[in-house]
């Protein structure tokens, strides 16, 4: 497409201008554009005659068509342009025009020069313009400069990769009814698990008009991490890791990681808890409910017939009252001022005031001391001691007290012994052969399929009885630790043992037939002994 253009002829005898049509759909010559083109000039004309001209030319449909303007002499034109600068700076619009016939046309450096004069110095476009003084089209707009606009930028933003609405909401069943004891309240974190990231502001790019003027991006808004304690900044400060397993909580912007959780109660507007480290209970825990703890779990009141399991410590303030469902388990100790109706299993030892229709199991001791310090009813098992002030009771209750080792601690060890000394037999018959086999190899000697196969496997086996040896040999270690600390398995009775109560001693047991005081039961000749404190 191409816009048709004029091209005026100066002479002696008068001015007359040569029409040229557009081609391909462009647009036909302007009666006001050649108006102002000759008043821009001091070129005469009369305006009935140039009328004329050009719709002569139009309805002609010839390429070119001419005609007379003036009968009044005038002056060879040069090429010339007329230039448009949008009103926001940003772009530079060229409108050339032809020289008359015999004028001069412009260069390319005058042409950047008529730039530079009008402070024209951003987004010129020097190749363009080459090339349309190279293959010039007249009263054609033509883009000569361009501006830049600025690059907005974004604001910076925070991801969290927790839960941030922790909201008391009990879960929906999926027979439709409410489940109160998983209230999603607590937000648990790991150890090294990524909390938060940053993603940076990007304060954009400024752009530039054709002036050469800068243009300011608009303004981003800018973050940054805030956090507490147990968390982590890496280095480019832009991601924060958590130092602990515990739980995490944004509060106002800023996040929060623990690894003791307190609550007031356990109850229905906590529902049951499980933790990654420890929990402080400053209140009480409510029947059905469970708390489970990779740390320690600490209660300030009561708990009633709950499930507390902590890989840790339990220490009860106010004792546990079972209701014969109630338990207590701990990797670690367990602290409690009573214990009644409950089941009890700590890996570490008991501590308590009383015990009172419970089963109790502590690795260690058990140990039942203070104001009232009695064991009645149910059974108390550890490994190397119970000392208690009151055992049994005078209403003869069914009370059974249990220290040492289990004889299936022996049988195990026994079971390893031997099994430690088959792999030995076996490991002693195959090293010949993997030797021989090996120097075969270093010798060049190409082995069968069969024998390479055989080979595989008698790596194979030599690799799992090496497996099975070290695992054997660190259980018994384990085992023979456990056999010398319960060499010396004792019952202490600091106050009274009532008739009826039943001691067991490793293998060995015996029924107190008679109330006794300030003694100690003890393994001796494959019997239990009674002997004085």
């Amino acid at each position: 497409m191409k816009n048709g253009y004029f091209r005026v002829i100066c002479g002696g005898n008068g001015v007359s201008v040569r029409i040229v049509l557009p081609k391909d759909g462009g647009e036909f010559v302007s009666v006001k554009e050649l108006m102002d083109y000759l008043d821009s000039r001091n070129i005469p004309f009369e305006l009935s005659a140039l009328n004329k001209g050009i719709q002569d030319a139009v309805a002609s449909k010839q390429a070119e068509y001419g005609f007379m303007i003036s009968h009044v002499p005038a002056q060879e034109v040069r090429e010339g342009y007329v230039l448009l600068v949008s009103q926001d700076k940003m772009t530079a619009t060229a409108r050339f025009y032809p020289p008359s016939l015999h004028g001069e046309r412009m260069c390319v450096e005058e042409f950047l020069n008529d730039l530079a004069v009008k402070k024209i110095i951003f987004g010129i476009k020097t190749k363009e313009i080459e090339q349309f003084f190279a293959a010039p089209e007249y009263c054609t707009d033509f883009v000569v400069a361009s501006g830049v606009q600025p690059r907005q930028g974004s604001d910076a933003r925070i991801e969290y990769y927790f839960n941030t609405d922790l909201d008391a909401r009990p879960t929906l069943l999926a027979d439709g009814s409410v489940d109160f004891f998983h209230l999603n309240t607590i937000c648990c974190c790991q150890k090294g698990q990524v909390l938060a990231r940053l993603f940076p502001e990007d304060p954009g790019e400024y752009g530039s008009t054709i002036y050469g003027e800068r243009i300011k991006p608009r303004t981003v808004k800018k973050e940054t991490l805030r956090f507490s304690n147990n968390i982590s900044l890496s280095e480019d400060r832009q991601t924060i890791t958590s130092e602990v397993n515990g739980h995490v909580t944004l509060v106002d912007g800023k996040v929060f990681v623990s690894n003791i959780l307190e609550v007031k109660d356990v109850d229905s507007s906590t529902g049951d808890i499980d933790y990654e480290g420890s929990v402080k209970i400053n209140g009480n825990v409510c029947a059905n409910f469970s708390v489970r703890a990779k740390g320690d779990i600490e209660v300030s009141g009561v708990v009633e017939g709950a499930y507390l399991e902590a890989g840790g410590d339990i220490i009860i303030t106010r004792g546990m009252n079972g209701m014969i469902k109630g338990t207590l388990k701990a990797g670690g100790n367990i602290v409690a001022k009573f214990i009644e109706n409950a089941k009890v299993h700590a890996d570490g030892y008991v501590s308590t005031e009383s015990i009172l229709h419970s089963d109790v199991y502590a690795a260690t001791e058990i140990l039942v001391s203070g104001r009232r310090g009695f064991i009645t009813g149910g059974k108390v098992s550890a490994m190397n001691l119970v000392r208690v002030k009151t055992l049994g009771s005078s209403m003869g209750t069914d009370t059974i007290v249990e220290v040492g080792v289990d004889p299936s601690i022996k049988q195990e060890l026994t079971a390893l012994q031997k099994q430690v000394a088959e792999n030995k037999k076996t490991l002693d018959a195959l090293y010949p052969v993997l030797s021989s086999m090996a120097q075969k190899l270093s010798q060049g000697v190409k082995l069968k399929p069969e024998q390479l196969k055989y080979l595989q496997d008698l790596i194979a086996t030599e690799k799992l009885k090496k497996q099975e040896q070290e695992s054997s040999i660190m259980r018994m270690k384990q085992l023979r630790v456990i056999l010398d600390e319960s060499a010396n398995a004792r019952v202490e009775v600091i106050g009274e043992v009532f008739g009826g109560t039943k001691i067991c001693i490793a293998d060995a047991s015996m029924v107190v037939k008679n109330s006794m005081s300030y003694c100690k039961f003890v393994k001796q000749q494959g019997e239990v002994k009674m002997t004085a404190l």
